[in-house]
């Protein structure tokens, strides 16, 4: 890491080693950011900070964490601070999705996905807050989903209920932040091809496979441009914003058994 006196804002990123995680630090790296990626594969994250490095001459400091530890977002964030830097950017971008009823899956990943989705992001962004508050200059990009403006996802449903945590939080966050200098952004992609996608079986359901994919570059560099100006919720693709529109809208019954029959294999 370059030192203090570096003139160039920091960037922590959750989740980097792949996909809309990855393509938002290429996006900050061309915007001159420092890095700070964090994940669990550690060789993907060496091999995406070598090449911002060459690149862009960026500074990368990777940090090779399982967020679902217990503690591990704490630790991330005194990993993170040992260099004597200040985060500028926080993006919450670590998350997984789990497909499939809520009777038959696996208690622990289940819990998994509460803790990365929510909670994390939630102990991540209280550790940020305090000292962008102090320097009255900060930006946190929350990486939800197009599924938070949803009233329910029969299928995905704890995941749906997650996203709508994180993009109801945002909000929130928002109108507490007004006139501090710092702001919060959501960013709610729709159906995007990424890996995450497929790890969470997502991809096997009706969603994935009738309608259109965002590539993960577009979805990142929305995001990106959404946080830069301090827009609250940021939803690319134009389609996708019509689904986000429909799924506020009554009756949410019928929102609710679409979503029941998009969700199935």
């Amino acid at each position: 890491m370059r030192d203090k006196s570096n003139t160039h804002p920091l960037a922590l990123i959750t989740g980097a080693s792949s996909g809309i995680g990855a393509e938002i630090a290429r996006a900050l790296a061309v915007r001159r950011y420092d890095l700070v990626l964090a994940a669990r594969r550690t060789e993907r994250l060496e091999r995406l900070a070598e090449e911002l490095r060459r690149a862009h001459l960026a500074s990368v400091m990777v940090i090779a964490a399982d967020l679902s530890a217990a503690g591990a977002a704490r630790e991330l964030w005194t990993s993170t601070g040992q260099g004597g830097r200040e985060v500028d950017v926080l993006v919450n971008n670590a998350g997984v999705g789990l497909a499939g009823r809520v009777a038959d899956a696996d208690v622990e990943s289940v819990a998994r996905m509460m803790r990365l989705n929510m909670e994390v992001l939630t102990s991540l962004t209280q550790l940020a807050l305090p000292g962008m508050l102090q320097r009255r200059r900060g930006r946190i990009l929350n990486v939800a989903s197009l599924a938070g403006f949803q009233p329910a996802g029969p299928g995905m449903a704890v995941y749906y209920a997650t996203k709508g945590f994180v993009l109801s939080l945002t909000r929130a966050l928002a109108v507490e932040l007004r006139g501090t200098g710092v702001t919060v952004t959501a960013l709610c992609p729709g159906p995007t091809r990424t890996e995450f996608d497929a790890v969470g079986g997502a991809a096997r359901t009706r969603l994935f496979r009738w309608l259109p994919l965002m590539e993960a570059e577009t979805a990142a560099a929305a995001g990106v441009r959404g946080m830069l100006t301090g827009r609250t919720t940021v939803v690319p693709g134009w389609f996708n914003k019509l689904l986000a529109i429909g799924g506020e809208l009554p009756p949410r019954a019928l929102a609710t058994a679409l979503n029941g029959l998009l969700l199935r294999e």
